[in-house]
């Protein structure tokens, strides 16, 4: 029993000892260096470690396959994937997504006369449907500008994103898929560029501008903020709500945007218009036939009127 009474009494002379070290290293100028480097560690660590997966359906044109490479150009933090069937696509996005890591989601699925975008977060949702209008890449159009690949981006959003209900959710959407995470170790630690995001006449238009300095070709910390310019780089493209959905690519619909009309109604109404007016060209003709058909051939008519 003494022999056991004697290892416990050294056991805690041991650990005694330790804390007092950890106590005089704490006191310690080299001791306190170390741990401000493992907080600059901690601050430099890539925390948010959130993804975007970019997904395409099969039959994507040419030009909206060069959009979907422009969008995955300007998101260093995305993964992309091999072509879907439509059919499969709505049933596998989640599980693509869990093998990638990837939290966010975007799905460009081709249509006979439109081109649909499904932005998701995943697992829970929710999800937005939009309809991609007005597209131009970087290989239609020359800009002037241009930024540093993969470099961070600030996100612009007009007042109404803050004001309207539907638009704050959409506002969030748009923070999590295109706002790269710090520290992501392709990302370059400093701001080049903006995406902004415009809602005018119920669409949503997407804008990508290089900051730039009057006086210098780089900006500076000691520089005047109010000499700085914008020069788009591009791409541009509008998207137009459909509706916004409770899961990741179906489920209740939490809104839906009654100013959206689809190809086919618009075809519908085209096609009403042309009809109406045939309609009243057919009644012009038949007006001016009866009126030739009561008009004599007498030359001299005006006078059987006397």
């Amino acid at each position: 029993m003494e022999g056991k009474e004697s290892k416990q009494n050294k056991m805690l002379n041991k650990k005694t000892k330790r804390v007092e070290t950890k106590s005089n290293h704490e006191q310690s100028a080299f001791f306190k260096d170390e741990i401000d480097h493992q907080e600059i560690k901690k601050e430099n660590s890539w925390i948010n470690k959130q993804r975007t997966l970019v997904v395409a359906s099969r039959g994507v044109s040419h030009q909206e396959r060069y959009l979907v490479n422009d969008v995955i150009s300007l998101l260093p933090h995305s993964k992309k994937e091999c072509k879907i069937e439509k059919n499969i696509a709505k049933d596998e996005l989640s599980e693509i997504c869990y093998n990638h890591s990837c939290k966010n989601g975007l799905y460009f699925e081709h249509r006979k006369r439109e081109l649909v975008l499904w932005m998701f977060r995943t697992p829970e949702g929710p999800c937005a449907k939009f309809q991609v209008r007005n597209v131009h890449t970087l290989n239609e159009i020359k800009l002037t500008g241009n930024c540093l690949k993969y470099s961070r981006p600030l996100l612009s959003f007009d007042k109404s994103f803050d004001e309207v209900p539907h638009l704050k959710v959409l506002k969030e959407l748009f923070t999590h898929t295109f706002n790269s995470p710090k520290n992501h170790p392709k990302t370059k630690p400093f701001y080049d560029h903006i995406i902004c995001f415009y809602n005018v006449n119920n669409n949503i238009f997407f804008r990508n501008y290089q900051i730039l300095n009057e006086l210098k070709e780089k900006f500076c910390e000691g520089d005047d903020t109010s000499k700085l310019q914008l020069s788009e780089i591009g791409p541009r493209f509008s998207l137009s709500l459909i509706r916004i959905l409770d899961g990741v690519s179906g489920g209740k619909t939490l809104y839906t945007n009654p100013f959206y009309i689809s190809p086919s109604q618009m075809i519908k109404k085209n096609s009403d218009r042309f009809k109406m007016r045939k309609l009243k060209e057919e009644n012009e003709k038949e007006q001016l036939e009866e009126k030739m058909k009561n008009i004599k051939d007498n030359k001299h008519g005006w006078l059987d009127d006397k």
